[in-house]
């Protein structure tokens, strides 16, 4: 293929790879956001603080709300439907939170005394339910069983 083709290919593409990502990007941000809002603890202010429990819980919501949102664009899906999986990955990881605070009792007291293991329990759900979220926004036209 001479080298012109592959110019002219990437020319065609990038512009909806910087559409696509950029939009990724915003929806990461807008989630996380909005997680952040309503938990019911100031995580960035305890990390600031030094609390380890808070970066890990942060950090599983983070990569919680990363994989879906990955595995959506990964999947060739609209800029709308990566808005609306997004908002369901947003919602899956409140979730995941509310059943670990019912399990444990107290998750915000508990990241607030940095307790690791409260954490690492709740960044794990967090996890577990992005997997499982990304494993079932994966393009079906595969047909893996």
């Amino acid at each position: 293929m001479p080298i012109s083709a592959e110019i002219s290919a990437f020319d065609a593409a990038f512009p909806r790879f910087l559409m696509s990502t950029g939009a990724a990007g915003m929806m990461l941000i807008a989630a996380a956001t909005i997680y952040v809002l309503l938990t019911p603890w100031k995580e960035l202010a305890l990390v600031r603080a030094g609390n380890t429990s808070a970066g890990i819980a942060l950090s599983g919501a983070l990569v919680g709300l990363a994989i879906p949102i990955a595995s959506t664009l990964a999947s060739s899906m609209t800029l709308a439907g990566l808005c609306i999986w997004g908002a369901i990955a947003l919602l899956m990881q409140l979730i995941a939170y509310r059943l670990v605070d019912l399990i444990l009792r107290d998750i915000p007291g508990r990241i607030a005394k940095d307790e690791i293991g409260a954490a690492t329990l709740l960044a794990a759900a967090k996890l577990c339910a992005a997997v499982i979220l990304a494993a079932g926004l994966w393009d079906p036209v595969l047909q893996r069983l």
